[in-house]
């Protein structure tokens, strides 16, 4: 498997120490790249310009693939978007400026499933884009996610760089963030049930009403879709990774119980926000690339609660 290019040329993985980076970075390991690229924030920090020019200057990667991005769920996204707006959009513009300056052959932005509008037409499909209002409590975070695409295209289209986009759904796995509040809602309810259970509480009390649908794609697979498409797709448009198929979020929690072996009561706070009420991708263009995913929810799940249990409760 090759990234269009040789296993030794430098492969410069953004944000390789988050959830997407690392199972990025697993997955070219597996592949047999010999000369991965890595700097964690503290010794690359992105939001400063100078900085990240001098660090591609110095590196000329044959291939990015920028997973570097400030993240949390939907109480983080919509009480600070003004850090998730300046943040995203310094990385992503301080970024993609410095491999212009290098001439970097391939690059692969990732971007979020919360680009599309509140009401897009499900399953959402790609044209679905700039079509409609944002969900409100992360559009902060949708904004710098659009913003990265315009800039990917202006570039191919200015430069004619081979550079693309892909807008991966929910994702989780390894290296997840589970704080109680800044979390999305599947590393949430995994912390949430295991302490619950811990403590043999009566009931686990769930955020808004249970009744959106959401789709979950392990990390791992985003992982190998991404070097599919660094073989397989060139083209200007944000192209969807996701599997197709969703569940309520009462569904996840009662997988997330199951999984972690919690017996209580559930109960909904209906104070809490619910976010966009069904949010699934059309994965329909990426299939016929040839790529479906291979990590069921429940056997992913399983995965990601034994990961839990070993590095974080």
């Amino acid at each position: 498997m090759n990234l269009g290019t040789d296993l030794h040329a430098p492969v410069y993985v953004a944000g390789h120490r988050g959830l997407v980076g690392s199972a990025l970075w697993r997955r070219l390991e597996a592949a047999g790249y010999t000369n991965l690229i890595g700097a964690s924030s503290a010794e690359l920090d992105l939001r400063d310009r100078a900085a990240t020019f001098a660090f591609l200057r110095e590196h000329r990667p044959t291939v990015v693939i920028d997973a570097a991005a400030r993240v949390g769920g939907i109480l983080a996204n919509r009480d600070h978007p003004t850090e998730f707006l300046s943040d995203n959009l310094r990385i992503q513009v301080n970024l993609m400026d410095a491999c212009l300056e290098v001439r970097t052959p391939r690059l692969l932005f990732l971007g979020s499933s919360c680009i599309y509008p509140k009401y897009a037409e499900q399953p959402i499909r790609e044209s679905s884009l700039l079509t409609g209002e944002l969900e409100p409590t992360n559009d902060a975070y949708a904004i710098a996610k659009i913003a990265g695409i315009m800039q990917v295209q202006a570039v191919r289209r200015q430069y004619g760089l081979r550079w693309i986009s892909a807008m991966p759904t929910n994702l989780y796995g390894p290296n997840d963030n589970f704080d109680p509040t800044s979390s999305h809602v599947l590393p949430a309810l995994i912390r949430r049930f295991h302490e619950a259970r811990a403590s043999a509480a009566p009931e686990v009390v769930l955020w808004g009403s249970g009744t959106p649908r959401r789709e979950f794609l392990h990390v791992d697979d985003l992982a190998d879709a991404c070097l599919h498409l660094l073989e397989h797709y060139d083209e200007p448009e944000p192209i969807n990774v996701g599997v197709g198929a969703d569940v309520t979020i009462r569904e996840l929690a009662e997988l997330v119980a199951r999984v972690v072996g919690y017996t209580g009561a559930l109960r909904n706070d209906l104070s809490k926000p619910d976010g966009t009420p069904r949010k699934l991708l059309d994965v329909s263009r990426l299939q016929a690339l040839g790529w479906k995913p291979s990590i069921s929810l429940e056997e992913g799940v399983a995965a990601t609660y034994a990961w839990y249990q070993e590095h974080v409760s």
